[in-house]
């Protein structure tokens, strides 16, 4: 008896261990023909199995493998705590950010002053959530102002080029040759102490950083093919800029936004602290630090735990960032 090969035609998968094919004789089948080694050859059709499609996860998915990450987790819940801090101060606090008790002045931290009161009695808890309202504002607004201005202008650079590109870069390396706490207190300078001065020097000290890394994702992405299509099909180009150009380059500059926010909340309480901020009593980060140096041996809570909150806020939006870096770069 002969021996009898069985062959697969090339591209389809491997014939499952299960399947039994039965060789018809020569005479037969047409397709059953002799190998020129005098083998009997034996082609066996199979019908392709459909490719499975991929399955898109779902948000309970995602939202489970946000759960494998902890420290962004403990990230996000101080955010959202002093963001409700900020939002209804007197829900977290009975205690008055104004006025307090004499009698009380120095407290130690306790259940009843979690972080003890000042030298005037007052609640210094109650002062740093009534003063979150002041300084996350502020750095909300410094971020804006650096987001909208150094967005735009990294825009008009890395699209326009020429003379427009190097004139706005030049400046920004100006800007960046200049401590940025620096830059702020000569822009306090020229328009006068306050809360809102002090997060209009701060927005502008920081637009470069902004400009920079717009500027490099609008040159990355000019010479994509839907760009060229969108410039042979008649579009301007401030559509393209804001229709085309900005979608795909923002994702960048967002998870700068975040480490801005904390890097603003240090300018600006370290801005407070040296007395540039809002005027005393109304609270405010740096403000409170300040009060409570004159006390650091007698009252190390004054200084201590308002600066404590103030890094872990810091390092949450760090956290945040980075991962909205990582999630810009798997898309």
């Amino acid at each position: 008896m002969s021996q009898r090969l069985l062959e697969t035609e090339p591209g389809l998968a491997p014939l499952s261990r299960t399947e039994r094919y039965v060789a018809p004789s020569a005479g037969d089948n047409p397709e059953h023909r002799d190998a020129p080694d005098g083998r009997e050859q034996i082609i066996a059709e199979r019908t392709p199995q459909p490719v499975p499609e991929a399955v898109k996860p779902s948000s309970f998915a995602r939202f489970s493998g946000l759960l494998r990450l902890p420290s962004l987790i403990l990230a996000l819940a101080v955010l959202a705590t002093v963001i409700a801090w900020a939002i209804i101060p007197s829900v977290f606090t009975p205690y008055d950010a104004i006025n307090g008790t004499l009698l009380d002045r120095l407290q130690p931290p306790s259940a009843a002053h979690p972080f003890g009161t000042d030298n005037l009695g007052r609640d210094t808890l109650a002062r740093f959530i009534f003063g979150s309202q002041t300084t996350l504002l502020a750095s909300g607004l410094a971020v804006v102002i650096a987001l909208g201005t150094g967005a735009l202008l990294g825009l008009l650079a890395g699209y326009l080029r020429g003379f427009v590109d190097e004139a706005i870069m030049r400046f920004m390396d100006v800007i960046l040759a200049i401590p940025a706490l620096l830059l702020s207190l000569t822009i306090i300078t020229g328009l006068g102490f306050g809360t809102l001065n002090i997060a209009i020097a701060v927005g502008l000290a920081s637009t470069a950083a902004f400009a920079r890394i717009m500027r490099s994702q609008v040159l990355s992405v000019a010479t994509a093919g839907y760009i060229e299509a969108a410039k042979l099909s008649g579009a301007r180009w401030p559509s393209i800029i804001f229709r085309q150009v900005l979608p795909a380059a923002i994702t960048p500059v967002l998870a700068l936004a975040a480490i801005e926010f904390g890097a603003a909340v240090l300018a600006i309480s370290a801005l407070s602290f040296l007395g540039f901020g809002a005027p005393p009593p109304q609270p405010e980060w740096g403000a409170l630090i300040s009060e409570g140096r004159d006390y650091l041996q007698a009252a190390w809570w004054l200084t201590t735990l308002p600066g404590l909150v103030i890094v872990a806020v810091v390092l949450s939006t760090a956290r945040l960032s980075r991962w909205l870096q990582d999630r810009g770069d798997r898309s």
